[in-house]
């Protein structure tokens, strides 16, 4: 390993482990099934997951779960061949889901909604069916800010991932160990690790999606203020709720009746602290 992948591996390693520990994500005894689509970041996750766990002194274990949606030019072999030498468990299961996709969204439609759903239905049952009490999925501190954005500028939420989740039907548990991690370095680490990618010819030929334009507004606010990404994950952790507009979390119809308590407080302890100190 040469300087600068031992640099970015222990930079890597610090945020995956303060992600852990910050959320509390893995713990003793845990079993999780690491989704591992073949991309940058899943492999990266794989890799510094594996590395943690050979060192952490809670034990758990990791299991590679692939899933083969039969897109076209799909080749698993390398994968395959990465993941015994790692000596790491797992399966790729094959499932059709591209057909469904590509017959379901009209031309030009973005395919992430569908894809993403279906994907997930068969990550769930899988992970239900072979007992892992924890599901990992690799998105990055740049998935979890570009996501804000358009959540803010296209849906009217402000919301975004959250590094735990527990799924709607009480089943599962997702965890994000990468939601420290700057795409920048695993994209490094890809590369200096050789990883064995494999290419999505769904969403990730769709260059024209609303997270691209996203991705590039930021990256050019970067440019101007190098904190505004870092800024812009501290703002999910840094939420000031009387600050927003959401009544179901403020009550602002009870915001007189909250002045005139503290108007009324306050002048019940001016007149006994009057009477306290009156010596004449």
């Amino acid at each position: 390993m040469n300087k600068e992948e031992e640099i970015i591996e222990k930079k890597l390693l610090h945020y995956i482990g303060k992600a852990i520990g910050d959320f509390k994500l893995i713990r003793t005894g845990d079993r999780v099934m690491v989704c591992l689509s073949g991309g940058k970041d899943s492999f990266t996750m794989l890799r510094i997951l594996e590395l943690l766990r050979k060192k952490a002194r809670a034990k758990f274990e990791i299991f590679a779960f692939t899933l083969d949606q039969s897109q076209p030019g799909w080749n698993d072999m390398l994968l395959r061949e990465w993941l015994e030498k790692a000596n790491i468990a797992y399966e790729i299961l094959t499932r059709d889901t591209y057909s469904i996709v590509k017959e379901k969204i009209p031309v030009g439609n973005t395919y992430c909604s569908l894809c993403s759903r279906l994907r997930r239905g068969i990550i769930y049952r899988y992970a239900e069916e072979h007992g892992f009490n924890k599901i990992a999925l690799g998105h990055h501190r740049d998935d979890l800010i570009r996501t804000l954005l358009m959540s803010i500028l296209y849906s009217g939420e402000i919301r975004s991932m959250p590094p735990k989740l527990l799924s709607d039907n009480k089943k599962h548990i997702v965890i994000r160990p990468l939601v420290y991690c700057q795409e920048k370095d695993i994209i490094a680490y890809a590369q200096l690790q050789a990883f064995p990618i494999i290419p999505c010819t769904l969403c990730g030929s769709q260059e024209n999606m609303t997270r691209q334009r996203i991705k590039i507004l930021i990256d050019e606010l970067a440019k101007e203020n190098p904190k505004v990404p870092s800024n812009m994950l501290h703002a999910l952790q840094s939420i000031r709720v009387s600050q927003l507009m959401d009544k179901k979390l403020w009550d602002f119809a009870g915001l007189e009746n909250s002045a005139e308590d503290a108007i009324h407080s306050h002048s019940i302890v001016n007149n006994i602290s009057e009477e306290l100190f009156d010596f004449e």
